[in-house]
Formats: C-alpha cells, sequence, structure tokens
C-alpha cells in the first residue's frame, strides 16, 4: 500500500490506482486484504462457511448465499484500492508559538483535485499525548475540486516543541466492508514557550529605559582637532557643518553627535540538575525559566540591549555579539528566538558556575539578573564575583527542598543571600508559588534604599 507522501499543501495519491495494484501481485493483494474491517472479515467467514454448507449439504441456494457474502466484501476491497484520489491536505497552526497553558487552533484543509467525488474519508491527526486526545473528523464526500476544512484545538502546560502529524487519511466504501489508510509526510512544530508575566518597571542600578544614569557614550567629538566628521545626509542640521573638512574634502561634512550606548542587561539561568527538585509546570526550575523570559522580555520593552546565559556557558546570541537590542524592528525576532531557547532548556549535568563566569564577567557594564537553585558556599562564592563593579546585580535564589515541601525558606538559603548582598548583590529569596511581579518590584526597592534613593527607586518608566 503505497503511502500518499506530500509536502503541506501538495497533492498526493490518496489510494493507489488499479494497474499499481496489478504490478504488485500478491503483495498488493495481501495489502488489501488487511483493510478488511469487522463487518467485511464476518461477511467473508459467514460466506466461507456457508458455502462448505451448501457443498456438504447440496443445497444450491445456500451456495449462491454463500458466494454473495464471500464476493462482497472483496469487490468492495478491490474497487476501493483500485480507485484513483487525488488530495491534497494542508495544516495551519494559530499561533505557531504559544504560551505554556494557552490554546492553539490546528486548521486543517483537504482539497480533492481529482475529477472524480470521493466517499466517506475519515482524517486523523497524531499529536503528542500531552496535548491532548488524538483529533479525528468524518468528511462526508467530497465533490471534484471540492474543499474541506476543520480545525481542533491543542494545550499543553508543559514548555516545549512538539511534532504534528502525520496526518492520515482513511478511505471507506459505503458499506462499511473496508478501511484503507494513507499517510501525508509532512510534519509542523507547535512550540510552547514559557508563561510569562508583565513586570512593573523599576530603576535597578541606576538605569531606566536603555538610556539612564548608568549608560555610556561614545564620544565622537573631544576637541577640535578630534572631529570624525561624516557627509552630510538630508535632514541633517546645517548647524552641524563643518567647513574645515567640507573645504578639506570637497563635499560638506557634518560633525558627528555622540551616540548613547544601550544599557545592557544579562539574564543568568541556572540549569543545573543538582541545583532543583520536583518535576512538572509547579516545579522550581519551571518558575526559573518563566521568570528568566519574563525578565528578557520586560528588559527588551525598556530598551536594554539583553542576553540570556545558562550555567554552562551557553549564551543567546553567541559569546562576543552585542545581544539583542529592544525597541527595534528585529526585536520580535530577537525575543522569538529567546523564548524559544527558553522552550527547550533542560536541566544540565554541571556541578559549578565556572563555564558561565569568563562570559558574565566579559559582558561589560550593565544589569545582570541570575534565577539560581540551590547553592554551596563555593558555588555561591563565585555568583558573588560575576558582579562587576560599579554594576546592578539581582539575585532571585530558589530553595528547592521548599518548594517541593511548600515550607519556607531554610537556614542555608539565607546565608547565601547575606553573602550575595555583601558582594553587592541585590538578592531575594524566592518561595514557593511566588508572583514575579511582586519580587520585581521589592526588587527595585531593596536596591533604592541601598544607593539611598528612598521611595524614588521604584519609578515610572524612563529616567
Amino acid at each position: 500500500m503505497p503511502a500518499a507522501d506530500t509536502a503541506a499543501g501538495a497533492p498526493a495519491d490518496a489510494a493507489a490506482p488499479a494497474s499499481a495494484l496489478a504490478e504488485r501481485g500478491q503483495g498488493g493483494l495481501r495489502v488489501a486484504l488487511s483493510g478488511l474491517t469487522t463487518r467485511g472479515r464476518s461477511f467473508v467467514a459467514a460466506g466461507v462457511a456457508a458455502t462448505a454448507c451448501a457443498y456438504a449439504l447440496g443445497q444450491d441456494d445456500l451456495l449462491r448465499v454463500g458466494l454473495l457474502l464471500t464476493a462482497l466484501p472483496l469487490v468492495c476491497t478491490a474497487v476501493l484500492y483500485g480507485t484513483r484520489h487525488r488530495v491534497a491536505g494542508s495544516r495551519r497552526l494559530a499561533p505557531a508559538r504559544v504560551a505554556a497553558g494557552a490554546e492553539a487552533r490546528v486548521h486543517l484543509r483537504m482539497d480533492n483535485i481529482s475529477r472524480m467525488p470521493t466517499g466517506l474519508l475519515m482524517l486523523q491527526d497524531h499529536v503528542p499525548y500531552v496535548l491532548g486526545p488524538r483529533p479525528r473528523f468524518v468528511l462526508d464526500r467530497v465533490e471534484a475540486a471540492g474543499r474541506r476544512e476543520v480545525s481542533y484545538r491543542v494545550r499543553s502546560d508543559l514548555r516545549g516543541q512538539y511534532p504534528l502529524g502525520p496526518l492520515q487519511l482513511r478511505l471507506t466504501d459505503p458499506f462499511g466492508m473496508c478501511e484503507l489508510t494513507r499517510s501525508f509526510s509532512a510534519f509542523d512544530v507547535l512550540t510552547v514557550i514559557p508563561h510569562t508575566e508583565q513586570l512593573p518597571p523599576v530603576r535597578l542600578a541606576g538605569e531606566s529605559a536603555g538610556y539612564g544614569e548608568g549608560h555610556r557614550r561614545s564620544l565622537a567629538l573631544a576637541g577640535d582637532d578630534d572631529i570624525i566628521p561624516r557627509a552630510y545626509r538630508h535632514g541633517d542640521d546645517l548647524r552641524r557643518v563643518h567647513w574645515r573638512s567640507t573645504a578639506r574634502f570637497g563635499e560638506l561634512m557634518v560633525r558627528r553627535e555622540e551616540q548613547p550606548q544601550r544599557a545592557r542587561c544579562t539574564v543568568l539561568l541556572d540549569t543545573r540538575s543538582v541545583a532543583y527538585e520536583g518535576v512538572g509546570p509547579d516545579a522550581a526550575f519551571e518558575w526559573a525559566v518563566s521568570g528568566a523570559a519574563s525578565v528578557l522580555l520586560h528588559m527588551m520593552a525598556q530598551g536594554y540591549t539583553v542576553r540570556l546565559l545558562t550555567d554552562t556557558g551557553d549564551s543567546v546570541p553567541a559569546e562576543g555579539a552585542d545581544g539583542f537590542a529592544g525597541a527595534s524592528q528585529e526585536s520580535a525576532d530577537a525575543a522569538g528566538l529567546l523564548m524559544d531557547t527558553l522552550a527547550v532548556v533542560d536541566h544540565s549535568d554541571g556541578l559549578d558556575f565556572s563555564p558561565s563566569y569568563g562570559t558574565a564577567r566579559g559582558a561589560g557594564e550593565g544589569l545582570l539578573v541570575a534565577f539560581l537553585g540551590d547553592l554551596d558556599e563555593e558555588q555561591v562564592t563565585r555568583v558573588a564575583r560575576m558582579r562587576q563593579r560599579g554594576s546592578g546585580a539581582v539575585a532571585f535564589v530558589l530553595d528547592s527542598e521548599a518548594w517541593v515541601t511548600g515550607g519556607a525558606a531554610a537556614g542555608p538559603v539565607e546565608a547565601r543571600l547575606r553573602v550575595l548582598r555583601e558582594a553587592g548583590w541585590t538578592a531575594l529569596a524566592v518561595p514557593p508559588g511566588a508572583a514575579l511581579p511582586a519580587l520585581w518590584q521589592q526588587a527595585g526597592r531593596q536596591r533604592a534604599e541601598s544607593l539611598g534613593l528612598g521611595a524614588g527607586g521604584v519609578a515610572g518608566g524612563r529616567s
């Protein structure tokens, strides 16, 4: 039985032609007979039994009944297997990227591109168990050049990338004697990204909106002899024309203005398997992943250049790149890449933060936000040194045992927080089921108190 291999939207043979059946000989016959339904097999068995009894008893009428019962399923199978249907199948996800706990709708479309109508079609799509039950549809007769569209919903509380497909089409005869299955080869992938929360705007390390007090400027003008001019562009202010360079180069030249560099933010995610206990959507590790996703999107919206870093040293974007800038035309694609990375991030086999230490220290000035699991004395000391002098650093420390038992943070967690705070970090313990927006606002208040800013540490947005 040939498979109806096709890309989404491309035509495929949903049933083999009679000439192909003759070429396959016995193999094709065995495949065709394997599609007999329970009703068809019952008819064949009854027909054989009636024929045997008629031969033993010498009853001609019973012999005719037996031959009819035997022939009907076989004729239905031959007709169905030899009927040529050309059917195109396509699948569309809306949306293709969905947050954990939200629903996505899958639209299926079947086009009959042959010149003859189809019979009864049964459509089935393969979906992972975590997305819900396997969808099945019954399509009535599809006229020539006709179309049928159906849809179903999928939902997952667990982030990840889930394949959808292949799409299977079952053909059946009007008597229900035989069913033949044809499969399309096209797959689609549904990406379930971490759940994110909207965070309140706060001032951390004196930086806000990507161009706060802590930003750096690249000076293009330090004195009249240090001018680096550029060619005049339409719309430039004529007051910026540098006449000496204009006379020297023979074209209109203007002075460069000092260009502000975007404030940077690095989000460090602890993925060590030894640092977390428990599994499932309510586990501590899933909260950390969701928190990292929320902070990345929030800082991009505030105009920061962001980077995702894990304890293994893996960085998005790759090490050496400047990071993803928010408030730009490419920010939507950058946010999608970050969310896709967090959708599939899993526990690592690492034991410490050595691989990520150099990357975090080499990221330059900027805000460092860390989501950490269980830490021992050596690890907390190394994390504390990741903060550069004069830069802001915020740590959310999760006690995995407390998340499993539902109790309060243990004494060792408070000791680790003190080490981080003494190193200049704004460190907070994350109780089970905590809301990140409240913790984010609390971090802003603690940072403001440490800088002596009072209530001004929580800002309404830009500074």
